[in-house]
């Protein structure tokens, strides 16, 4: 019973962003292409890929970074770059920019073979041990997530971003995940899995 509650609290979490306008967002994304790219796919690593990315996702992440702003950082996400882009932006502005950059290919990327031993059997089943939960189970086995219920696409995704990303969760520097799950695995994770399986779901396609 309570899975299905917290199911159904996802689906009507991430349904309730309104639904953008692609032609709108791509006026809007000039702004992005500095750190982004011009096709939402991020040549500096250390930056996300857009492209491909569920477009209410990247709204609600966008409407996190200006909740940081708003609530001096108390509540959603902080991070010094995207605070002062973030906090202009109108809820309308947000579903355009989700809209366009979920509309975009996301472009390339592989699995290096030497992270596989490490990464994938954390990725397919966890470790019950350690009570870490496989990454399979929200992220599906090819690492595209599921728009409703708010899971993002990690495929493809640069190596770098990822492993910023999971560093942060492990130390709670990030903390807008849902009921802290990205949190509790990452606590679990030393360096070595964080930076295998940041490099391992690059290839999921």
């Amino acid at each position: 019973m309570k899975k299905l509650v917290l199911v159904f609290s996802l689906v009507v979490s991430y349904s309730a962003w309104a639904q953008g306008d692609v032609d709108a967002g791509k006026l809007k994304a000039a702004a992005c292409v500095a750190c982004h790219g011009n096709d939402g796919n991020a040549i500096v690593a250390q930056y996300p890929k857009l492209a491909g990315q569920h477009a209410a996702y990247l709204t609600k992440q966008l409407a996190d970074y200006k909740l940081a702003v708003t609530s001096n950082g108390t509540q959603g996400r902080s991070n010094a770059v995207m605070a002062g882009m973030a906090a202009g932006l109108s809820a309308t502005d947000m579903a355009d920019l989700g809209a366009y950059f979920s509309s975009l290919p996301i472009s390339g990327n592989t699995t290096p073979e030497n992270v596989i031993a490490i990464a994938e059997p954390l990725y397919r089943f966890g470790d019950p041990e350690r009570g870490i939960a496989a990454c399979i189970s929200c992220h599906g086995p090819r690492g595209n997530g599921t728009s409703l219920s708010g899971f993002p696409k990690i495929s493809g995704q640069n190596a770098a971003y990822i492993q910023l990303q999971l560093q942060a969760f492990r130390s709670s520097a990030r903390n807008n995940d849902l009921n802290a799950m990205m949190r509790s695995v990452a606590a679990k994770l030393n360096d070595n899995e964080i930076s295998a399986l940041s490099a391992y779901v690059g290839g999921l396609h």
